[in-house]
């Protein structure tokens, strides 16, 4: 893009922001592949731990967004990561529930919103997908995000129970 790592934040995060279908978790893998593969911000290590702060901090998920503009260009990547982010969906998302509510029974209405739902979740599992493989780094850390995924897709158990036992597990070095 340009020199300015100002602009660049810029530049990638407004556009990103426009195909985020289903959340800023919906466009994690082209979030990694800008900051770890394109202009080599970060490691795949520093991605994961940013994205783990992410989810682990109280606010929506787009908190990673504003991480990695901090990291890129301190206080002011932070800034212009967010705005750039969340303006563009803000003003599309405004427009769009204007038209969105007038034609509330037109069939093609329902088939968009109806199109969007596997859109989404492909995004949301291909993010998923990034993110296991960014964080196992081997075949054990693997194994152990596979069972979680199944175990938490399968029952009832509470996702935090998983967490606290593959944790556990970390701690004891056994990964």
């Amino acid at each position: 893009m340009n020199d300015s790592p100002l602009l660049a934040l810029a530049g990638y995060f407004a556009l990103l922001s426009l195909f985020a279908v289903g959340g800023a978790n919906a466009a994690i893998p082209e979030m990694h592949r800008i900051a770890v593969e394109v202009m080599h911000w970060m490691s795949d290590r520093q991605f994961a731990d940013m994205f783990a702060i992410a989810q682990a901090s109280p606010g929506p998920n787009v908190i990673i967004v504003t991480l990695i503009g901090y990291h890129v260009a301190g206080f002011a990547g932070a800034a212009v990561a967010t705005v750039a982010m969340c303006g563009p969906t803000c003003v599309l998302a405004f427009f769009v529930a204007r038209v969105w509510d007038r034609f509330k029974e037109a069939r093609w209405r329902i088939a968009i919103q109806a199109g969007l739902v596997p859109v989404s979740l492909g995004l949301i599992g291909a993010s998923a997908f990034v993110l296991a493989r960014t964080a196992d780094h081997n075949i054990y850390a693997a194994v152990i995000t596979a069972i979680t995924a199944l175990v938490g897709f399968a029952t009832r158990i509470n996702p935090l129970w998983l967490f606290a036992a593959a944790g556990v597990l970390g701690l004891t070095g056994w990964l």
